[in-house]
């Protein structure tokens, strides 16, 4: 059955593409405008974003440079370096896109990710994870585990190669962060470590994880919450109820529900929470997304298990507004949203 979805990211007004139907094959689901997987496994992504060059500076006093993290599956990442003299914390970075599409060579992260490391003063790392439903999760978790172990290499080794931005590096102060299923996977991620009493940087070590930033955190469940139904979304919204749970069927595990744990931290009560070994959090949340109420619950569950949490609510503003949307009150909403990262990342 082909299952037609209201496009998911908003288009960027600079970005005049056309794409095409394909006129063969059967499709089984799509995103319009994003993603079309057709019955006989073939898998098309539209370049409705436009990826950039590392070397193209959006910021004059920050040098982005790309490096390979594992050849074998092509894991790579994009890495800011700020100008600005100094010891810095860093900042490990997960793009959105439902797990499915989108990459850290995507012009609005490229832009977004440069302005962060400037204007909060932090090395950023932005991961450029395998993606679903090719690789299905928790793929995108173990990429993370293994980009943050890569790191921890690099650092062990005093790598020559790496100097240019290992010296900059505050390696007490890692943070963890991503929007949407980016900081789905920073969420999980923590969990990892946590679980593994890896916060008082045991395995990590010489990395100490310091905190979590997780912005409009793209989490699901079977039962709607009161946003997810009533929440009116214009027709370029960066998230719709129909994309999101096509994007969970095609990330998830196959045969499991919404209301897996990746895709639910919830969904068996938030006793486990309490036993968690968890840093200090930041949630972002959009007051028009329709994860908000969802998110809010979160952070409520974090706060009842006894985690430190900051919660950030963005008045008039949807999902993924920092890196797709370019209205006045967007600007400065990202601008707001930055400025609350820089408190957080240095407190």
């Amino acid at each position: 059955m082909i299952r037609k979805n209201m496009a998911a990211i908003s288009f960027d007004p600079r970005v005049n593409l056309q794409v095409s139907k394909n006129s063969h094959g059967v499709i089984s689901e799509e995103i319009e405008g994003l993603i079309r997987v057709y019955k006989d496994g073939r898998i098309e992504r539209p370049p409705i974003v436009p990826n950039i060059p590392c070397n193209v500076a959006p910021v004059d006093d920050v040098t982005a440079k790309d490096v390979v993290i594992d050849k074998f599956t092509n894991l790579w990442a994009r890495i800011y370096v700020t100008k600005r003299s100094g010891i810095l914390p860093l900042l490990v970075y997960f793009h959105g896109g439902g797990f499915c599409v989108a990459s850290a060579a995507w012009i609005c992260y490229h832009e977004f990710l440069a302005n962060l490391a400037s204007k909060a003063g932090c090395i950023i790392v932005s991961v450029n994870y395998r993606l679903a439903p090719e690789n299905r999760l928790p793929t995108a978790y173990e990429d993370g585990i293994k980009t943050i172990m890569w790191v921890k290499q690099q650092t062990l080794n005093c790598s020559p190669e790496h100097n240019w931005w290992l010296s900059r590096c505050n390696f007490s102060s890692l943070f963890l962060a991503g929007d949407s299923a980016g900081a789905n996977i920073a969420y999980n991620m923590a969990t990892r470590l946590g679980s593994s009493n890896n916060l008082d940087c045991m395995i990590i070590k010489p990395l100490c994880l310091k905190g979590i930033i997780l912005i409009q955190p793209f989490f699901g469940g079977e039962a709607r919450t009161l946003s997810e139904k009533n929440m009116a979304q214009p027709a370029n919204s960066a998230l719709t109820l129909s994309a999101s749970d096509t994007y969970w069927l095609l990330s998830l595990p196959l045969g499991s529900t919404r209301d897996h744990p990746y895709c639910n931290p919830l969904a068996n009560g938030a006793s486990k929470l309490r036993d968690q070994r968890f840093p200090a959090t930041m949630v972002c949340i959009s007051e028009m997304d329709i994860l908000k109420d969802r998110n809010l619950e979160f952070c409520a569950a974090l706060v009842n298990a006894g985690k430190r949490v900051e919660k950030m609510i963005y008045k008039g503003v949807g999902h993924a507004f920092q890196v797709l949307l370019h209205s006045h009150l967007s600007q400065i909403r990202v601008q707001e949203m930055v400025s609350h990262l820089k408190a957080f990342i240095h407190q």
